[in-house]
């Protein structure tokens, strides 16, 4: 097994202070982020790299450890007799041992995302704890700002931030805020979208109801509808059918990824029967029903 430097990795100093190190870890987790580099591989092993030495070095306890066991392995390698004995600086997994807090890096790597090296030296299997539930946030927005986007201020343990919720989020959506959470971390929005009195959302399609009268059903007409970027006119066309839909093309949510890019609305339209009917309007229906 090959020992790890983590002080190199994040390009400190071994007397590095904590918000040095903070400070080097935010630069590098920007630039070499998988958002960033997607299919590089090299990146996203740089990336692991990062942040397994964040969570060695930002953790005082870790950290002397790790600092005793760099002493050793230099002398070692100074006297250069036999094989480095590892077992005496392995912590092994055990229910004392406190395995490393991370955010929802295992939705971005799968399990596995910690070395062999840090694996053995502060035991775990590599794969993240679950406690990283903590370094994640709730959030309930509106329809009309899942379909906009918005601007909203947090607070996670203290921390503060404004942060943007990009449009076209759904309830379940994840939004990363660099850097926000406890100890530096990154800090993930879990979205819920408040159900719409009148909107119903089916992917980036939205659905909506509204009524005609008869008389537009059967001649014809313009209703006005309304949706989440304004009134529109719908042309009715003489003979609809209760329950007939109409799709009128990109009014519905922003494709999250390109949010140029929109759904449909569909209308689904209900037939209004008079209740009752002047003499005139009698006579002209009696009328009709007989030609």
């Amino acid at each position: 097994m090959d020992y790890k430097d983590y002080y190199k990795i994040l390009g400190v100093s071994r007397k590095a202070s904590k918000d040095e190190i903070r400070k080097a870890y935010r630069n590098l987790a920007v630039q070499y982020h998988p958002d960033k580099n997607m299919g590089d591989k090299q990146a996203e092993e740089r990336f692991k790299d990062i942040n397994e030495a964040y969570q060695v070095l930002n953790d005082t306890k870790k950290r002397s450890h790790y600092d005793r066991l760099g002493s050793a392995y230099s002398n070692w390698q100074q006297q250069g007799q036999g094989g480095f004995d590892w077992d005496q600086w392995s912590r092994g997994p055990s229910r004392g041992t406190r395995r490393a807090n991370v955010d929802d890096f295992d939705g971005i790597f799968g399990d596995g995302i910690f070395s062999d090296f840090f694996s053995s030296i502060f035991g775990g299997t590599g794969a993240p704890s679950r406690r990283n539930q903590a370094y994640q946030q709730q959030v309930e927005i509106s329809m009309e700002d899942a379909h906009n986007g918005v601007s909203m201020r947090i607070e996670t343990e203290g921390i503060r931030k404004l942060v943007k919720i990009p449009p076209g989020v759904r309830t379940g959506s994840k939004v990363r805020v660099a850097g926000a959470g406890p100890n530096g971390l990154d800090l993930y929005l879990i979205i819920q979208v408040r159900e719409h009195k009148r909107f119903k959302r089916k992917g980036n399609n939205l659905h909506i109801a509204t009524k005609i009268s008869a008389y537009t059903a059967i001649l014809g007409g313009e209703v006005e509808i309304n949706t989440l970027t304004g009134k529109v006119k719908l042309t009715i066309p003489p003979g609809t059918q209760p329950d007939q839909v109409f799709r009128i093309a990109g009014r519905g949510m922003p494709n999250l990824k390109n949010p140029k890019t929109k759904g449909n609305l569909y209308v689904r339209v209900s037939v209004e029967i008079p209740r009752s009917l002047s003499s005139k309007q009698r006579e002209l229906l009696e009328k009709a029903s007989k030609i």
